[in-house]
Formats: structure tokens, sequence, C-alpha cells
């Protein structure tokens, strides 16, 4: 995607090629800065405080840090030391987990002399297929956002309704609720988003935000209460949202809040679908409630960042003080509610027998537990 004209991915290696620069977005949008990782310890802590985000993006930055690993120290307990310590910083977004696999089943039975160049070849492969399987997810998504605007009188907008950042941001390139947003938008189609600020940490407002306006494409900033009016009022045409798990069920992990939009989605009779790429997808669980949710620090509710008049930001408390605050990261989306999934290989019902139509090659489903 293009900020400030410029095409970027959220990860690379840096000029010395073997460094690690993310764009840190726990300072957006009020400030573009980049970081170099230079060792596990620093991937480790990108992915946990959230310096990088988004599942897909998540599972780029551990492979890169077992790259960083394997550098010091080539030893088999060297890598089984940065598979747990990068593993365990998030634990619902499953492509953390896939990404650390295929990094130890690419390097574990070679010699410790080509364990390195083996490493980052593999990284680079994962944020390569990652852009690609992102932007296949734009191109089926992009039949639906069609047949919507056929419908509607020429020149108006399609309006989408998405929940947190499911972007560019959230991946290495185009993004997954977004992609079918860009791709729409650069064919030219008419299309709005009503972007969702999603409380606690307003990654709607500061990501999803900054993203489609640094691209261009027209969107509205909303607070999370009023999707269900807008829904009511006629306002939304389909929600697109991401996932950072979702079950062989059809069950769906995503960000606090999106189970709400879902139902006033039904509610309403409003397309609700799910954007993800293979690597989201756990094929070992069939109940979504048996996903680990991630009860995150008080201090994300009980504060926020903002930008004073004279450019300087800070954080400022929002909340009684003394008041405690619950932190749960991620809500269950039943796939009941979910009108279909948007993958790389195409659009699917939300259920069992629909993945497997994609995927035919992960057999038959586990039994419902």
């Amino acid at each position: 995607m293009k900020i400030n004209g410029k095409p970027m991915r959220t990860i690379w290696l840096a000029e010395n090629g073997w460094a690690v620069e993310i764009i840190d977005q726990t300072s957006l949008p009020h400030v573009f800065e980049t970081v170099t990782l230079k060792t596990v310890d620093d991937a480790a802590y990108a992915i946990k405080a959230m310096l990088v985000r988004g599942a897909p993006l998540i599972g780029a930055t551990a492979a890169y840090g077992v790259c960083l690993a394997l550098r010091e120290d080539t030893s088999d307990e060297a890598l089984e030391h940065a598979n747990s310590l990068l593993a365990e910083q998030r634990p619902t977004a499953v492509n953390l987990r896939w990404a650390l696999n295929e990094m130890v089943v690419a390097v574990r039975n070679l010699p410790r002399e080509a364990r390195v160049a083996a490493a980052y070849q593999r990284a680079q492969e994962i944020c390569d297929a990652d852009v690609e399987t992102c932007r296949m997810i734009g191109v089926h998504g992009l039949e639906i956002i069609k047949q919507i605007a056929a419908k509607k009188p020429a020149g108006t907008p399609v309006n989408v309704l998405t929940h947190c950042n499911a972007g560019w941001l959230a991946t290495v390139d185009w993004g997954t609720a977004t992609s079918p947003i860009y791709q729409a938008h650069d064919a030219g189609i008419p299309i709005h988003v009503f972007v969702d600020e999603t409380r606690p940490r307003n990654q709607g407002a500061a990501l999803t935000a900054y993203e489609l306006g640094s691209h261009g494409v027209p969107h509205t900033l909303v607070v999370d209460n009023a999707g269900g009016h807008l829904m009511q009022k006629g306002d939304v045409d389909l929600c697109i949202v991401g996932t950072d798990r979702t079950t062989a069920t059809g069950d769906v992990a995503n960000k606090i809040g999106t189970y709400l939009k879902a139902l006033a989605a039904k509610d309403n009779n409003v397309p609700f679908y799910v954007a993800l790429p293979h690597t989201t997808i756990d094929w070992s669980m069939t109940d979504g409630f048996a996903i680990p949710i991630e009860d995150r620090g008080p201090d994300e509710v009980l504060t926020m960042p903002g930008r004073l008049p004279n450019g300087t930001v800070v954080t400022v408390e929002i909340a009684a003080p003394g008041s405690p605050a619950a932190n749960p990261a991620f809500d269950i989306t039943p796939a009941r509610l979910v009108t279909g999934f948007i993958t790389e290989r195409g659009v699917c019902p939300a259920s069992a027998d629909g993945l497997l139509s994609l995927y035919p090659e992960q057999g038959k489903t586990p039994a419902m537990t």
C-alpha cells in the first residue's frame, strides 16, 4: 500500500541484509516511525507490546525473530528457546505458531552452518506468500463488492463497515478485510468505509483510518456503538472483518466487539464476511469457545494516547481514579452469524463443509467437541 505516495510493506530487511525493520504501530497515527529489530528479544517485545499486530504480521515477525536468534547461536537449544519465547507472546493468533513451526521445519535437520541462510530464505518466503495470499483474498472479495455495486444507482458508493484493523498494517501487504476494498478503489468502483474506532486500543481510528486515508480511500470514522444504528438505517451494504483464529467448523475469534457487529448484521440482513488466509485456520480446533482469549493490561482501557494542539503526543487517564478495568482482547463470533469466508482460494460458507470445499487436503474435519 502507499504511504505518502510510496509503496511500502510493513516488514523488511535493513540495508545490512540481516536486521529487520518494522513500522512502530503504537506511534500511529500521529507519528510515522520505524524500528530496527536486531535480536530475538527485540522481535518478542515488538509482538508483545504490539509494535506489530495482526495475525499474519505477527507470524512474519516471529519468523524473522528466529533468524535473528540463529545469527547469534545456531544450536538446537537456541532454536528451541527462540520458538518458545516468541510463541508465548500472543496466545490467540494461530499464525504465530504456524510461522514458528514452518521455521523449525526449515532448519532443524540442517547442519548448523547452513541454518542462518535457510532461516532467512524461509522467512522471506513466508512474507512473499502472505502478500500473494492477501492479494488473492482481495481478488475474490472484489467480486462481492462488484455484485453489490451493480445493484446500486450509478456512482453510488458501496458502503462497507469494518472492525479493528485487518488491513495492510496487520499483514505484510494488502491486508485481509481491506484487500477487496483497496482493489475496488483502485479499479474505480465507488466505495466508502465506515471505520469502527475499536476500543480499547482504537486500532480502527489509529490504524485503519490512517492507512485508508494514506491510500485515498473514502472513509468515515464512527464510534463502536454506531454500527447497529447505521445498519438499521440501511447505510451499510456489507461488513468485512478479519480474524486471528478460525476453527475448522467456522467459529471466528477476532477483536473484541466483532460479535456485536455480527449480531447487528444478522438482525438487519446485512452480509457479514470474514476475510482470512489459510494460515489463520486452526484445523485442530472445532469449538470456538476453546480458543484462548488474551487478557491484556487494564491501562489500555483506563488511558488513551492523543496529540495536543502543539503537536505533543501524550497519554492521558480517561477513567475515574482507582477504577479497575477488564481487558479481554478478543471475542468469539459463532459460524451461524457469518455469511461467508473470503479466502485466497475463493469464497465459501462459514462451516466445516464450506472450508473443506476450498481446502480438501485437510481431510475429514475432526468430530465436533
